[in-house]
């Protein structure tokens, strides 16, 4: 019996211990991504950011902060990916509903955008824009109107409110200018 209560209690002091290093280490790993982020680089917070999702994927904070590093690298489909991990973890995190709907939108944005420049003639060019990613953009601002939604209906005093209300409606009337073309 005592060498039973022996292990279960070196056990108990292992995993305790484990758990206070990986605290530690994404604590870390949290700290220097916010560094990488206020210098601008947001590949190596995503990377750190990553690291400490790997640690521990229950601190819902980490993920809206590689959602937010993704969107400023322009990995939108990565920070829908973080978003949308976040959420299920707090769901009633209005910014996570805002900061979706705006990766969303400028991913839709940067599918149907009309004009690219082209290198090889130094100049910005008419850009073709396919049929499945014309779908793929009225999907994701149909997605970001419903989270913007989601946003306000949390957070209805919202100091960004008519903010927030101008982008529905620009996402509104993206919607219905790719449903007319149809």
């Amino acid at each position: 019996m005592k060498k039973a209560l022996m292990i279960a209690s070196v056990l108990f002091i292992a995993v305790i211990s484990t758990a206070c290093i990986n605290n530690i280490a994404v604590q870390e790993l949290n700290n220097k991504a916010a560094e990488f982020m206020q210098k601008g680089d947001y590949e190596s917070a995503m990377n750190r950011l990553q690291a400490s999702i790997d640690l521990d994927a229950t601190m819902y904070e980490t993920h809206y902060n590689l959602g937010i590093a993704a969107t400023n690298a322009k990995k939108y489909d990565k920070a829908i990916e973080a978003f949308e991990s976040g959420l299920k973890l707090k769901p009633d995190y209005a910014n996570f509903y805002y900061s979706l709907g705006a990766a969303q939108s400028s991913y839709a944005d940067e599918l149907t955008g009309t004009e690219i420049y082209d290198e090889e003639k130094g100049e910005t060019v008419a850009k073709e824009v396919s049929e499945e990613d014309e779908l793929k953009a009225l999907e994701l601002k149909q997605a970001a109107a419903a989270n913007y939604t989601k946003y306000l209906e949390i957070s209805p005093n919202a100091e960004d409110k008519a903010t927030v209300e101008e982008l529905i409606k620009d996402c509104n009337s993206f919607i219905e200018e790719k449903s007319v073309k149809k």
